[in-house]
């Protein structure tokens, strides 16, 4: 096995924008991948699940995270400075076990708002042969940009699945808005999968894979070319779309704005943005009506948002992303609106566009003070996409890392985290996050100290990492 990362290929990538998924191997010895599940079923029989704390418990695992194949395909998604997240899970579907119903995670409790530009992916690992009746995790390929579905039962809904199998070291790789489930465990066998979490910290510049052609090439099955160009633009660096007119009048398609099936919804706010300026106005307008027609959604439980913390955009939002920087303007006077939430989705939109809204920072700095604490979050992670590092930003992000928000202060430590030695200057304003009520602002505050990385920041974090070390061999059997 060469220690080399093996990227992916064009086809790839664009592959995997269409479906959503793709499968690895972690091809390691087979006795790797044995001696984990035996040490997965010791940590079970004798200490249950141990949630979070099962890669420091197991530190084996991460070694499945580092292989050339997995790492090589996290790079090429996610850029080469992405991030694994604190949260994780062994997840063990016994004999018997009934199975899911199809939803879609959170993004471990922050409000990440949904969109097929994807910045969060899962890593499933099965440390077991894995084969179809076993209950492996199930998967609609295909439908991530979906907020809804034909129905949640899996023994009612329409859509093609499919089962992630694989011999013991496969990682299956998932846009984090997959709809996905535990199958029905119909063996005689234990399927243990460990679910992973990786995300990216910078916006594309550059294609990050193994790239040899800007041509998007079509994809069998693709039910949204217009979603998965947009993408593979994004990817590579350059979202701004030429405009290329489209069929059908801007009246039918506002028109279609309104539909009932999500799919044509959807596909008619991407059309409208092919139709450039005069088409703002319109989308605007949705935009508000969308917003504010789901505005119970935003906290509540539903398939596609299981914890009430990550609500889907309208359509209207979409297009809005795709136009880019011709639709700042009118952006940046939603920001003013008299609604929060309507104030919040504006911010997210200008943040999915990346760099290209540079243009709107003085507003979304502004937004930083808003009263409600869902437009601060969104302006701060739209700021830190945007890669503004400004000596004014930087300050605001050191009073922002004490907001009463916990979701702030998170969105706060990622920013500075982003930005690297620029962020040097608020060092201290982080130590208090690094005893937070929420467990994971502790990690983005210890991120944001490592990206730091001035001799103040790592002192600090050495600090914390002799009060906080974790030992792996200690359990209740062997205490000293």
């Amino acid at each position: 096995m060469a220690d080399k990362m093996h990227l992916l290929t064009d086809e790839q990538i664009q592959q995997f924008v269409v479906s959503g998924y793709m499968t690895v191997h972690a091809d390691y010895p087979a006795f790797f991948h044995a001696d984990i599940y035996r040490q997965i079923e010791t940590v079970f029989e004798k200490e249950g699940n141990l949630g979070n704390n099962i890669l420091p418990r197991i530190p084996q695992i991460g070694q499945v995270f580092e292989h050339p194949h997995v790492k090589g395909a996290l790079t090429s998604l996610l850029g080469p400075g992405y991030v694994m997240n604190p949260h994780r899970h062994c997840h063990l579907n016994a004999p018997g076990g009934k199975g899911q119903r199809w939803h879609k995670d959170c993004y471990v409790y922050d409000h990440n708002l949904r969109h097929p530009r994807f910045y969060w992916l899962f890593g499933f690992y099965y440390p077991q042969d894995t084969t179809p009746d076993m209950g492996p995790t199930g998967i609609l390929p295909g439908a991530h940009m979906y907020k809804i579905i034909s129905d949640v039962d899996a023994s009612k809904s329409t859509e093609s699945a499919l089962q992630l199998c694989g011999p013991a070291g496969t990682v299956a790789l998932v846009h984090f808005d997959a709809w996905h489930r535990a199958t029905e465990n119909v063996s005689d066998k234990k399927r243990y999968m460990l679910k992973f979490q990786f995300a990216r910290t910078q916006e594309p510049q550059q294609p990050t894979w193994d790239h040899h052609s800007r041509v998007w090439v079509p994809v069998m099955g693709d039910l949204h070319p217009e979603v998965s160009q947009d993408v593979w633009r994004w990817l590579c660096g350059n979202a701004e779309k030429t405009e290329t007119g489209t069929d059908g009048t801007k009246a039918d398609l506002v028109r279609a704005l309104s539909d009932q099936q999500e799919a044509v919804r959807l596909k008619a706010a991407y059309a409208l943005a092919d139709l450039g300026d005069d088409a703002i106005p319109d989308l605007i307008v949705h935009m508000k009506k969308e917003t504010l027609s789901h505005i119970d959604e935003t906290t509540a439980k539903t398939p596609d948002n299981a914890h009430g913390t990550n609500p889907t955009p309208g359509c209207a939002a979409h297009g809005l992303i795709v136009m880019g920087a011709k639709a700042i303007p009118a952006l940046v006077d939603v920001l003013c609106d008299e609604h929060w939430w309507v104030r919040a989705v504006a911010a997210n939109v200008l943040g999915r566009m990346g760099k290209g809204a540079m243009h709107a920072s003085s507003a979304l700095l502004n937004a930083m003070q808003d009263e409600h604490w869902w437009v601060r979050r969104n302006a701060i992670e739209a700021l830190g996409l945007t890669g503004l590092s400004s000596a004014e930003f930087v300050a605001a992000l050191g009073k922002a890392v004490g907001d009463e928000d916990y979701r702030v202060r998170r969105n706060a430590a990622l920013a500075l985290a982003k930005m690297g030695t620029k962020g040097g200057s608020v060092v201290q304003a982080l130590i208090p996050m690094l005893e937070d009520e929420n467990r994971y602002n502790r990690f983005y505050a210890t991120l944001a100290l490592r990206r730091i990385g001035t001799v103040e920041a790592q002192e600090i974090l050495l600090d914390r990492l002799f009060v906080s070390r974790w030992c792996p061999i200690t359990t209740n059997e062997d205490l000293y």
